[in-house]
């Protein structure tokens, strides 16, 4: 039994579903994974079937539930993502990753527990968010023979990343030119609630996150921020649980700024 192959296994012991990677490489071994991480498996005796015959292949793992969410940081010619990085964790925005990996090109791999959230980029910023629908070549794969490489690994921290505040941070919504119907007194909560009722896609995650600072602005709790959303329009990506997440990003936000 080859070590790619015993790296392999112990990724799909996690339960986490591994497809075969060129190798050197970072795109799938199309011979045996025709659909790409659509064919990934956790099973043991097809990936030992796929190692035995590609003893050299990389290893690969489809990102979101059930295995994990990755915050990628690139490093170009063009570009870096690590003042991103710097500044969304300066910000309070980005959670304790369970790992962090490094990677050949000399960027970062920030480890998440796993969501449904659709894989996203951020081109100008040089990040990417690898999570339902996407895959990333894990350790001690190669490519032009620099590995990537585990750096920490904390199990205890078992956070999910919200990709939809790492966004707005990063690339905030137009502002809103229509001014939201607001009381006269307290903390805004009725007329925001009732202004982003009539919001359908897209931007409603970003015109929730915005309404949500006002209000703590206001002097809005973060309970009582859940009742922005409930005459909001779900469907399409975008549902309850999205909606809690980012209600409770905008509060730590604006209570840490203040």
């Amino acid at each position: 039994m080859t070590n790619r192959m015993l790296d392999a296994l112990s990724y799909a012991g996690r339960g986490w579903p591994v497809l075969p990677i060129v190798p050197g490489g970072k795109k799938p071994l199309g011979e045996l994974v025709p659909n790409g991480f659509h064919d990934a498996s956790a099973d043991p005796e097809l990936v030992r079937a796929w190692w035995t015959a590609y003893p050299t292949a990389n290893v690969g793992v489809a990102t979101g539930h059930p295995a994990f969410d990755v915050l990628d940081v690139d490093q170009k010619a063009a570009g870096s993502g690590w003042p991103a990085f710097n500044r969304l964790k300066a910000a309070g925005i980005l959670p304790v990753p369970f790992m962090v990996v490094t990677t050949p090109s000399g960027g970062m791999h920030a480890y998440y527990v796993g969501t449904d959230q659709s894989c996203g980029s951020l081109p100008k910023s040089f990040i990417d968010f690898k999570a339902a629908g996407g895959y990333v070549v894990v350790p001690p794969s190669t490519v032009d023979g620099r590995p990537y490489q585990l750096i920490s690994e904390r199990p205890a921290a078992q956070h999910q990343l919200n990709w939809s505040a790492v966004k707005d941070y990063l690339n905030p919504p137009r502002p809103i030119t229509t001014a939201p119907r607001r009381p006269t007194a307290g903390t805004g909560i009725p007329g925001l609630a009732a202004w982003l009722a009539d919001k359908t896609k897209p931007g409603r995650n970003a015109a929730l996150f915005w309404a949500s600072c006002r209000a703590v602005e206001n002097g809005a709790t973060e309970a009582e921020l859940h009742e922005l959303y409930r005459g909001m329009q779900f469907g399409d990506g975008f549902d309850e649980r999205q909606a809690a997440r980012t209600v409770a990003d905008a509060y730590r936000t604006i209570r840490r700024s203040a």
